[in-house]
């Protein structure tokens, strides 16, 4: 998948002449490989370039089926590796003291954040082993940027001349790389690309045909501005991509949870209640940034059971949970981010039953001596809680049993001994088992078959 965002718009400053349709848009159309410059009238059967027509559109079934995907934020902005990946922001647009003090700590006078390029190596890049990875946490898609807000393209962009990573750096096609490596798993290639100017449909050759465009760094700017409309009528009518393709909401400063497929509403967004509308949480493995940071702590990181936790509920209340790592400059996964996906990996590979493809159910959760959260999936109800009860009975209060219901639990062979509650719902007799014997160590799936 794309990530896309805002940028310098360096590209945009060097072109000569007048410049009527952006350098986004190109960057985002060479991606696609727009076999034709589109129209800007859209025939009638298709969709039109206004809100009310694209957002009628079906949001394609295999998003909501993933449910968890990996973000990757790499780029120039991995070489420093300090602050966040704004570093070229706050050390040069805002000017904060403590990147200037990081500067010149750090770098000869003179030092310029272009000189951070030939830097940005990737050395050890090996998109195999990435898509193995994210492969084994049980992700069904991964969103890696493309381009983030100061303008590097992690592939071989015409309109970003000398700022992208087969002129500069690792003289590679990053996203066209791990890509294939992912398309090799079955998994989906979401990107990820700023917005830096307008959108528009244009004749290019390249065809990486993304699943799905996230989009970020429209804040500054009206949908009208970026001429996103346009671009995804183009999108959803013409390109290579027309029926499976995903985008979110990030398509302007007033479409944020209104308007596109999907809605992120902002980062780390968590409702808290099902919202009416499809709907994806995106946050990070690092607390503090979203690419990699020398500096990180191990206070900084997100505990496993904080991160399945916010998987479950996020699931439960119909979203998609996007997790994010940050590579280091040399295309290294630093091991605690190994380590929390594939935790991750292993508790789904018992519970993914109740996440993959489920939907949610009359009631989200409830909470008594433990919170419980629940999905489900045809006739089955699925009971994911979060504490082990100190007495071994699970007591839930929503599901009514009938004559045929039956109860179990995930990665246990046998049925649980349950029985009805005199007042309401079912009590569920854990089965007492050795720690190592339990399957997973937090967040347990009790799965119950003709409840109402």
């Amino acid at each position: 998948m794309l990530r896309w965002s805002g940028g310098v718009r360096a590209a945009e400053m060097w072109a000569p002449g007048p410049r009527p349709w952006p350098v986004g848009a190109l960057l985002l159309l060479l991606l696609f490989g727009a076999a034709e410059l589109v129209p800007r009238v859209r025939r009638e059967s298709g969709y039109t370039p206004d809100w009310p027509s694209l957002d009628s559109r079906p949001l394609p079934s295999w998003f909501d089926e993933a449910k968890f995907g990996v973000f990757v934020h790499w780029g120039v902005f991995s070489v420093p590796a300090w602050g966040s990946e704004w570093f070229w922001w706050y050390w040069k647009g805002e000017g904060r003291p403590e990147f200037q003090r990081f500067m010149s700590d750090n770098y000869p006078p003179g030092f310029s954040y272009a000189d951070f390029g030939p830097q940005f190596t990737a050395r050890f890049f090996q998109p195999e082993q990435w898509a193995g990875l994210f492969q084994a946490a049980g992700a069904k898609y991964v969103v890696l940027t493309t381009k983030h807000h100061e303008g590097f393209t992690n592939w071989p962009s015409p309109v970003s001349w000398n700022w992208n990573s087969n002129d500069v750096g690792p003289h590679r096609d990053l996203v066209g790389e791990l890509g294939t490596a992912l398309r090799k798993r079955s998994m989906m290639t979401p990107l990820y690309s700023s917005l830096d100017t307008k959108l528009c449909p244009h004749h290019m050759s390249s065809s990486y045909k993304p699943d799905l465009i996230w989009s970020d760094g429209e804040w500054e700017c009206s949908d009208t501005y970026w001429n996103s409309t346009e671009f995804l009528s183009w999108l959803y009518n013409d390109s290579p991509v027309k029926d499976e393709v995903v985008v979110n909401d990030r398509w302007g400063k007033n479409c944020s949870c209104h308007h596109g497929g999907y809605y992120n509403c902002q980062d780390k967004y968590t409702p808290q209640s099902l919202p009416d509308h499809k709907w994806e949480m995106c946050t990070s493995i690092d607390k503090f940034s979203w690419g990699y940071r020398r500096d990180m702590v191990m206070s900084d990181i997100k505990e496993e059971s904080e991160i399945i936790s916010e998987l479950v509920q996020t699931v439960s209340l119909g979203g998609n949970y996007l997790l994010n790592i940050g590579p280091t400059k040399d295309g290294l996964i630093v091991p605690i981010f190994q380590e929390r996906l594939l935790a991750v990996g292993k508790w789904l590979s018992v519970n993914g039953e109740a996440i993959y493809a489920s939907k949610p159910w009359r009631v989200q959760i409830e909470k008594n001596t433990t919170s419980v959260w629940y999905t489900s999936k045809e006739s089955a109800v699925y009971a994911i809680f979060l504490q082990w009860p100190a007495n071994g009975v699970l007591n839930l209060k929503s599901p009514i049993s009938t004559s045929t219901t039956t109860v179990m639990m995930l990665g246990i062979q046998e049925d649980l001994k349950w029985s009805p509650d005199p007042d309401k719902g079912i009590i569920v007799h854990l089965p007492q088992l050795l720690p190592s014997a339990i399957p997973v160590q937090f967040a347990w799936t009790i799965k119950l078959t003709d409840v109402k």
